[in-house]
């Protein structure tokens, strides 16, 4: 019998949907913990995906980057960007630009968010003392290490219904602000919160083997390895050092390529994985201990 085309579209529609809803359920009331990059279009539909997240009862907590945005505002001001092992080296002219282009970014995250229906608020590490931290490095100037997170002002925000969008700042010694690293920041976000998931947006396919290919599922052991004989280099080390730490509460995390259209959702709502994913133990350990 031959089946009419629309008969078929609606089939794989359905398909579709029955696919997606066991995870929608899944994830209702869940937190779960994401870190974009610094703006509205580099990765392409990850804050349309929040706000599908947002509408389906699941609870979004951004942590957003702008590291090329930062670099491009201090080329226009003559100063000179430096790196140290892969971090921003932050003196104090750099650190009111840091500033200024991190609430430059994350005002259009929450205005984004706020025109498609969906209610934000911006903010970061400094409000509330929401980030405490240390100096991480006397190399690297005002930079900061994650010490703490103060969980009550996310808790409540998102209890009155808000996507919390929070800058990759911190509060130092005497209140210092310092500039942390937004995959840190992240990583610890989603410790502290418990979240049901962290997912980290890079310009990469995700973690790549020594051939580089991308590995679709890692245990902390085998990522831990790669980090000791250097298979994970340079840019990767802060965001794989971020998901190690969340791996602590977080029973998944997720590395994607934001380049992919609705990454997030076909993350979350999907059997097919775009990036890897990291996991405490082996999946067959995983499965082990789940039954």
């Amino acid at each position: 019998m031959l089946i009419p085309p629309e008969v078929r579209a609606a089939d794989d529609k359905t398909s579709v949907l029955l696919e997606a809803l066991p995870y929608i359920c899944e994830y209702v009331r869940k937190t779960i913990a994401v870190k974009v990059g610094g703006s509205v279009g580099e990765e392409g539909t990850v804050l349309d995906d929040v706000v599908w997240l947002k509408r389906l009862g699941i609870n979004p907590v951004l942590v957003h980057g702008g590291g090329p945005q930062i670099s491009q505002r201090l080329d226009r001001l003559g100063v000179e960007t430096r790196f140290v092992e892969g971090r921003r080296f932050t003196d104090q002219q750099t650190l009111e630009v840091v500033h200024e282009v991190l609430m430059r970014i994350n005002g259009e995250f929450v205005s984004y968010l706020n025109a498609h229906g969906v209610s934000a608020w911006g903010c970061n590490g400094l409000d509330g003392q929401m980030v405490h931290a240390r100096y991480r490095d006397e190399r690297l100037g005002f930079v900061g290490e994650v010490e703490a997170v103060n969980l009550r002002p996310i808790t409540s925000l998102v209890e009155q219904g808000y996507v919390v969008v929070i800058a990759p700042l911190a509060a130092g010694p005497g209140s210092q602000p310092l500039n942390v690293n937004a995959d840190t920041v992240a990583g610890e976000v989603a410790r502290a919160i418990r979240a049901q998931k962290l997912v980290l947006f890079t310009d990469v396919q995700g973690v790549l083997d020594a051939q580089g290919q991308v590995l679709p599922e890692l245990s902390r052991a085998q990522v831990e390895g790669m980090l000791e004989d250097g298979t994970i280099r340079g840019g990767m080390i802060p965001k794989i050092q971020a998901c190690l730490r969340a791996l602590d509460t977080v029973p998944r995390v997720h590395v994607l390529d934001g380049r992919v259209p609705h990454a997030l959702i076909r993350e979350l709502f999907t059997r097919e994985g775009v990036g890897t994913m990291l996991t405490s133990q082996l999946p067959e350990e995983e499965g082990v201990l789940a039954s």
